[in-house]
């Protein structure tokens, strides 16, 4: 019995390491990508990428063409994102802010190290795959339970209490900064980096769906063993509803239940196993109003 704890003990240490590793790789290169992102499309377009990284690029270019003064994009970059770590360490978990401070701190430094380099000069295609290249980095963070940090922190915060879709909550935080560097700069590049945000957004809507919700319909002769199956998935509930088919007139069960996007597919497998029969109708949820269990960030 001793020796098959111990190899069970062995086991998990091995997949708790493996996860780490995982992890870490999955933000060095997404502080990889996000600073050759930085570095090539967004500072040759000039443009502005919002959150944290586009006021830090707006001071920079401020103190520039204003004060005739280069700072480094790293202690700005820091500073500014004080406030949304605290958020994290606060509210969403403290390995979670740990992560994402290391792809904060590593994304920031090699920004500053990378020489400039110009892909293209065509604004349209910078704005467009650059907003492409910089959503997939933040996927990358995402997919490991953490963030690239500042209003991602903010976003899913409020995701997370209010049931709204962070990357909207994002994309609206972002028009002010544009307002700002459209009145300072021009407007021009600040309408290209609406195209680079709007890019940037769909990546992560498409990619990653945790702060995203699903309504599941489910037709079944199994309603109890199904609505166990819902929790044990995702710890969410259901609702038994009775209907009547109008095919045969007879008695239905139908279950209803709101889970997240991502557990989506492993909820309806689960159903099958337990069901094989049953007709599930799934629907993207806008909005949840009222109680949601979201599993927390570690």
């Amino acid at each position: 019995m001793a020796a098959e704890e111990m190899i069970m003990d062995k086991s998990l240490r091995n997949k708790k390491i493996k996860k780490i590793v995982i992890r870490i790789l999955a933000l060095t290169l997404s502080a990889v990508v996000t600073a050759v992102d930085t570095k090539t499309f967004i500072n040759a377009g000039k443009l502005y990428p919002g959150g944290v990284g586009g006021v830090t690029l707006l001071i920079q270019r401020v103190a520039e063409t204003y004060f005739n003064t280069g700072i480094p994009y790293t202690p700005i970059n820091i500073a500014l994102n004080a406030i949304p770590v605290y958020i994290g360490f606060r509210y969403l978990g403290k390995k979670f802010t740990a992560y994402s401070c290391y792809t904060i701190v590593l994304a920031a430094v090699i920004t500053d190290m990378l020489p400039s380099y110009v892909i293209t000069y065509d604004v349209l295609l910078i704005s467009i795959f650059g907003g492409v290249i910089g959503g997939f980095a933040s996927v990358l963070c995402l997919w490991v339970d953490a963030t690239a940090g500042g209003t991602d922190f903010i976003s899913i915060f409020l995701s997370v209490k209010k049931g709204v879709d962070a990357w909207n909550i994002l994309l609206a935080v972002n028009i002010g900064i544009l307002v700002v560097a459209g009145l300072l700069f021009g407007w021009d590049r600040a309408l290209y980096s609406i195209i680079f945000q709007y890019a940037f957004t769909q990546i992560v809507q498409a990619l990653y769906h945790k702060y995203q919700q699903q309504t599941l319909f489910i037709v079944t002769n199994e309603p109890h063993a199904v609505s166990q199956a819902i929790y044990e998935v995702g710890g969410h509930g259901a609702t038994i509803l009775n209907g009547t088919g109008s095919y045969e007139n007879s008695q239905r069960n139908v279950v209803y239940s709101i889970v997240s996007r991502g557990e989506a597919r492993q909820v309806m497998d689960a159903v099958r196993k337990v069901d094989d029969q049953a007709f599930i109708n799934s629907i993207r949820t806008e909005r949840v109003r009222g109680y949601f269990y979201q599993k927390p960030t570690e």
